[in-house]
């Protein structure tokens, strides 16, 4: 009796083991927090020309620190998640309140990292939402596993210091208004909206 009831516990962390379940984000060991410094990272090339120009980098990989701007603002996003489907709305208005305010669009950039996706899954994402900021795959999840297997989607900005970048916003979920959103943004950074 007491064999078969261990059966059980046995059997659903065998099941759970097969899954390849992650932990939800509150659990995660290595998510960068406010206040840490965010980890340098090795990234792939934008495909496309324009995007590589936005973010003024030139080879592949090229590491996070030589993006040209004083805060990014990193989403960490699926194709297949639902979630991120539903933000991307508020995550174009962002980019477009960014881009029509000329005292920060050279300073406040954004940047999307696809969580196990591959380009043409990417590719995908950013075609059929009509996304304008660099995507870049993770297909194998080193980004993702690096940042602590976050949720998805995941927010971090960074604020560009002398030693890196220091997260000055990290959660999970939906960054709501994008107007209020880039305040916080503009006030965790000192980066001044007005003329």
């Amino acid at each position: 009796m007491v064999l078969k009831l261990l059966r059980i516990p046995a059997m659903l962390f065998f099941l759970l083991c097969l899954s390849n379940y992650r932990l939800p984000a509150p659990f995660a060991q290595n998510t960068p927090a406010e206040g840490e410094m965010f980890p340098e990272l090795k990234l792939s090339m934008p495909q496309k020309m324009e995007q590589r120009d936005y973010l003024n980098v030139d080879r592949s990989p090229f590491l996070l620190s030589e993006v040209d701007s004083e805060v990014l603002i990193v989403e960490i996003f699926s194709m297949y998640c639902p979630y991120c489907q539903k933000e991307a709305p508020n995550v174009n208005a962002l980019y477009q309140a960014i881009s029509a305010s000329p005292e920060i669009k050279s300073r406040v950039k954004m940047l999307g990292i696809g969580a196990g996706n591959t380009s043409f899954e990417v590719n995908a994402f950013r075609d059929l939402f009509r996304i304008e900021f660099p995507l870049i795959p993770d297909a194998d999840f080193g980004v993702h596993k690096i940042l602590g297997d976050v949720r998805t989607p995941y927010f971090f900005v960074l604020w560009k210091k002398p030693t890196g970048r220091q997260v000055v916003y990290s959660r999970a979920g939906s960054i709501g208004d994008p107007e209020a959103f880039l305040e916080l943004v503009c006030a965790r950074t000192g980066v001044d909206r007005r003329k």
